[in-house]
């Protein structure tokens, strides 16, 4: 990975030697609404909210003398607070450098990657599958190939790096603070494309500074990896995906009945996902998701009746989508059982249902 890093730099700082004059760049504002009823989570509970959600995006860009483009993207959230920034040189034939704040880097190619028609599975409660790879969402840049074609197939690759890789969301043109737990981290991504099929592998390591909960002196690295193949033939897609979870924290004992928090409870988590979707017509669709997300204490001592190796999280996910011009409506139902890898939680049964506009 060291070489990796040592050549995309060095390609960039070539890159960035031979640039020329920029030609008149232009700049465009786009943005949507999005207004939703949330209802129903389990154990008793039946409230119900009115949730808004608005997001304006200013985008702008141009083209240098040699053929290199720039191109910036930022997002405003509702409290007009930067929710993604990121900027991009790419370059003729070298491939493309992006340099972002708030953004999701090359894990957003690669987790849940599954076909659905409005929200993951992880909307409805968080899963160790949406968290693969998030440290590396702020202050990272990442580089992605020319698209390769060999026999039929295309093939891309994606390669981060972050010296301070804590995921701490900085404010735009910032830098993030000194983080004594966490030092740099890396990734790489490669997707495959032939004909309706797309396969996708993912990997993520960052140092850990702080020794395991176990109290032993060692200090372990985390590892996040994933795998997905989708294929698409007329109006139906299938996707399968696989994803591992270790955030390099030990515990001696760990039991069925605790709510578990990704990066602090021991263990690994391991999560599949199957889903299929349907294209009725062009306005509408549906898609149906099973998620299973099974937690393992890796601890092999059995000395109590509540200590357990496996516990499973599922969801059943049941979504629709219509759509009429810049005008949406979308739809879920997610069923959990032993949500938070938790044996004693109550099932949850989440529903929601979306009115966009986007402009």
């Amino acid at each position: 990975m060291n070489n990796i890093k040592k050549i995309g730099l060095t390609a960039l700082a070539g890159s960035l030697v031979s640039l020329g004059s920029a030609v008149a760049g232009e700049m465009s504002v786009s943005g949507g609404i999005n207004t939703t009823l949330k209802f129903g989570k389990g154990g008793g509970n039946t409230s119900r909210g009115i949730g808004s959600d608005k997001d304006v995006t200013f985008s702008g860009g141009g083209e240098l003398d040699n053929g290199t483009t720039f191109s910036m993207s930022t997002t405003l959230a509702d409290n007009y607070e930067v929710s993604g920034s990121t900027t991009t040189i790419t370059t003729p034939s070298l491939g493309s450098f992006q340099v972002g704040s708030s953004t999701g880097s090359a894990a957003g190619y690669y987790d849940e990657e599954v076909p659905q028609v409005y929200e993951q599975a992880s909307d409805g409660i968080e899963t160790p599958a949406n968290k693969v790879g998030d440290f590396m969402d702020n202050n990272h840049v990442m580089y992605t190939s020319p698209t390769l074609e060999m026999m039929g197939a295309s093939i891309t690759l994606r390669a981060g790096y972050s010296p301070q890789a804590n995921d701490g969301a900085v404010a735009d043109g910032g830098q993030p603070t000194y983080n004594a737990t966490y030092g740099s981290g890396q990734e790489l991504g490669l997707t495959i494309g032939y004909e309706g099929l797309t396969l996708g592998f993912y990997g993520a390591e960052r140092e850990n500074m702080t020794p395991d909960q176990s109290g032993a002196d060692d200090v372990r690295d985390e590892f996040n990896g994933a795998w997905y193949a989708k294929y698409s033939m007329g109006p139906i897609s299938i996707g399968y995906s696989e994803t591992y979870f270790d955030a390099g924290v030990t515990r001696a004992i760990d039991t069925v009945n605790t709510a578990k928090t990704r990066r602090t409870a021991g263990g690994i988590y391991e999560d599949e996902q199957m889903s299929i979707a349907f294209n009725v017509n062009d306005n509408m669709s549906i898609s149906y998701t099973v998620a299973d997300s099974t937690y393992d204490s890796q601890d092999d001592a059995k000395t109590s009746v509540t200590t357990d190796d496996d516990i499973t999280q599922e969801i059943d996910a049941l979504q629709v989508a219509y759509s009429m011009g810049g005008m949406s409506i979308k739809a879920y139902n997610m069923e959990v059982t032993n949500p938070a890898h938790d044996d004693n939680a109550a099932d949850q049964s989440v529903t929601e249902i979306a009115l966009g506009f986007a402009f």
